[in-house]
């Protein structure tokens, strides 16, 4: 008997294996199409020649761990003990999966916002919890995602023992405000409820809005396991190096279940990411302008398209409503266009317990230019 009976292959191997079998352009799933920065490339091989190819602490790489806690500090105002409170992953979806095996027990519920990354729900099955679904607000404009408090508050009962917030969010590019926060905290503050805050494109905001993080707020921290990734970061969703920051009670649990999933993470790359962030701290905040160029640039290629959009605030993805072309369902015209068009998109409606995304495609716009170029070409033509 399956213990996950309601999971098939995820959306983003069906549509990246579609658009490989129909050779289409892949705006599918979230992966660059440029590499990372040379000189973390050059640490990574010198640490290769250099004997560090064996188990690294199961915790992560203690100079790592390091460099992150002074990240954090820099950015968020948040000290933390490198080495009691910040636990090295293989990626984010680790990370998330350990967060949630740690906390989440049999009969307990967890509060996810739709559309949901899909990886949550079938970790919360398998802790033997429940999935509760809480839909997102949506502007008059059919763009603007947020939380609606009133659902929320609805939603959190004696029983509530995880909420998880994915913000900057994938796939709508939503991002929560410092106000955001605070009324997050004050729902909260009565309950037993954890938060696991999925923080992966934290450095990705756009139109010169920063990234508030659930690290910034003390009500939340001291209830909070917070997840980020290099993968999203440095172009290199292929190295799976993430992270997992929380209070040493809570990191101390996550990592019973972290040492048993995956004990140690890439040595090499891990020394090599070390040395980057201690070499380049400004990096990863000249991101956000390199992401915002390429999302103006596929809005303006879209602008005589016969599509619907609202440019992204955040993440490397961009949402169109396709309503004045097609009436078909997304899963459907997704698979129709991949193979008939030549360009791979996510349809929303796979986020979602109940549909209510409408007629709204996902497309990945983290490209060089001449695949944006011929992507909005072939789509223009609709």
């Amino acid at each position: 008997m399956s213990k996950l009976p309601d999971v098939g292959t995820t959306i983003f191997a069906v549509m990246s294996q579609l658009a490989q079998d129909c050779k289409a352009i892949n705006l599918s799933q979230g992966f660059p199409s440029f590499e990372p920065p040379a000189e973390l490339i050059d640490r990574i091989d010198h640490y290769l020649r250099s004997g560090a190819n064996q188990y690294a602490p199961m915790t992560g790489v203690p100079s790592l761990r390091r460099a992150i806690a002074g990240k954090v500090a820099r950015m968020q105002g948040r000290s933390l003990d490198a080495d009691a409170e910040i636990t090295v992953c293989t990626g984010a979806t680790e990370g998330l999966f350990s967060a949630i095996q740690a906390v989440v027990r049999p009969g307990d519920e967890v509060i996810v916002f739709d559309p949901a990354y899909d990886s949550y729900e079938p970790a919360v099955t398998l802790a033997g919890g429940r999935t509760q679904h809480v839909p997102l607000a949506i502007s008059d404009n059919g763009f603007d995602f947020s939380i609606d408090w009133q659902r929320l508050e609805d939603a959190l009962n004696d029983e509530t023992r995880l909420v998880i917030v994915n913000f900057p969010h994938n796939p709508t590019g939503a991002v929560l405000s410092a106000e955001d926060l605070r009324q997050l905290a004050e729902l909260l503050q009565d309950t037993g409820a954890y938060l696991l805050s999925d923080e992966v494109y934290e450095h990705i905001v756009f139109d010169g809005k920063p990234h508030v993080s659930a690290l910034s707020v003390d009500e939340l921290w001291e209830r909070c396991l917070v997840v980020s990734s290099f993968g999203k970061t440095y172009h290199a969703t292929g190295w799976k190096v993430g992270y997992c920051m929380a209070p040493e009670e809570l990191s101390a649990e996550f990592r019973k279940v972290h040492q048993f999933t995956t004990f140690a993470v890439n040595t090499p790359v891990q020394h090599a990411l070390a040395d980057f962030l201690q070499s380049n701290p400004a990096f990863h905040e000249r991101l956000p302008a390199f992401y915002e160029e390429k999302r103006d640039l596929f809005c303006r290629l879209l602008e005589d398209s016969r599509f619907r959009l609202h440019p992204a605030r955040s993440t490397f993805f961009q949402i169109v409503d396709y309503g004045d072309i097609s009436d078909a369902d997304d899963v459907t015209l997704a698979k129709r266009w991949t193979e008939e068009l030549g360009v791979a998109s996510i349809p929303l409606t796979v986020f979602c317990e109940q549909p209510f995304t409408g007629t709204r495609l996902r497309f990945c716009f983290a490209k060089d230019d001449e695949t944006l170029e011929a992507a909005c070409e072939k789509l223009s033509r609709l």
